[in-house]
């Protein structure tokens, strides 16, 4: 492997918060390092469009504590075809770019396997999504955030459903993994959550509510991750009231302000430690991998490895908390 003079670094994907915490770290330890870095704006279309500029010290200054991402990001159908990804290497070539680190979720991770396999170009992934979905670490960039986020919005509507007696349905983001509504769930004291990794009959929920009822629980509040499989929240509250029509029900949304929104310290700290790890690992000639967290270290994991693999990131002991507390 040829040494890395010249390091590009971009986002794709979901927004997460962190992911500018991400790509300072990787600015100021390349630089440090004595290696040029340039910011590819836009992720894989970017490349392809030949979106770059050169980054040093201030151009990172003061970021750390913005959410989103100032690379910007972008879905690049053109970059899955042969063509797109040889107009792609043109361009980082051209740009004398010979090493990249990316930043985002599993698409993100597949494209740079996939590039980093067809033109030899050493590649490190840093995880970026609230979801918390990939394997390889125990948390990814933005979902300790999220979580935050999520238990604040929780916070609210208790007040508003305690003041009108009221039983609120909250849908948050998770398609596929159920962390963000276990956690937030858990922390926000909810009355009932349901994930896509664990099956909750409508019935059983049904049992839930009436029996918090029993306990003069005045409001309640349900989370529904959007990947349950009963149907997200408004068409779990629609079959709830058929049953229960004497509860007044509302549903809330929370959406993208989940992606939202400075990054916490945790995901400050994570991000500084994961884009310090991955220029390290490039200079080291390690390729083709991802930084992660395993426990308190920051380790790496061959992407093939990654890619293959799905983790269950549930903590079952949490779960039986929650079932507990639920009670």
């Amino acid at each position: 492997m040829k040494n890395v003079t010249k390091i590009g670094v971009f986002t794709s994907g979901g927004d997460a918060p962190g992911m500018n915490a991400a790509i300072r770290a990787v600015v100021r330890t390349a630089i440090y390092e004595n290696l040029e870095v340039v910011g590819i704006y836009r992720g894989y279309q970017g490349m392809i469009d030949g979106d770059f500029i050169p980054m040093n010290r201030r151009t990172v200054s003061s970021i750390i504590q913005k959410g989103g991402t100032v690379l910007k990001s972008a879905r690049c159908l053109e970059f899955r075809t042969p063509e797109g990804r040889k107009i792609a290497y043109e361009n980082i070539k051209a740009q004398g770019i010979d090493a990249l680190v990316a930043i985002g979720g599993d698409g993100t991770f597949t494209g740079a396997k996939l590039f980093s396999e067809e033109y030899d170009i050493p590649v490190m992934c840093i995880p970026g999504t609230i979801d918390n979905d990939l394997y390889g670490s125990d948390y990814t960039l933005g979902y300790d955030t999220a979580n935050n986020t999520v238990i604040e919005a929780i916070d609210k509507i208790r007040d508003t459903a305690s003041s009108h007696s009221r039983v609120f349905f909250v849908e948050v983001m998770g398609r596929d993994s159920g962390c963000i509504a276990l956690n937030a769930g858990v922390g926000g004291g909810a009355e009932s959550i349901l994930l896509p990794e664990v099956e909750t009959g409508l019935e059983e929920l049904i049992q839930e509510l009436e029996l918090a009822e029993t306990r003069e629980k005045s409001s309640m509040i349900v989370i529904i991750a959007e990947g349950d499989q009963n149907g997200g929240a408004y068409e779990v509250a629609k079959k709830v009231k058929e049953k229960l029509t004497h509860l007044d029900i509302k549903v809330s949304i929370l959406g993208h302000l989940q992606r939202g929104g400075a990054p916490s310290s945790f995901d400050r700290v994570l991000a500084t430690r994961m884009g310090y790890k991955a220029v390290h690992e490039l200079i080291n000639g390690n390729s083709c991998a991802t930084v992660g967290m395993r426990g308190t270290t920051i380790i790496t994991t061959p992407l093939a490895e990654a890619l293959s693999k799905k983790e269950f990131k549930l903590d079952e002991e949490l779960l039986e908390i929650a079932n507990i507390m639920n009670k």
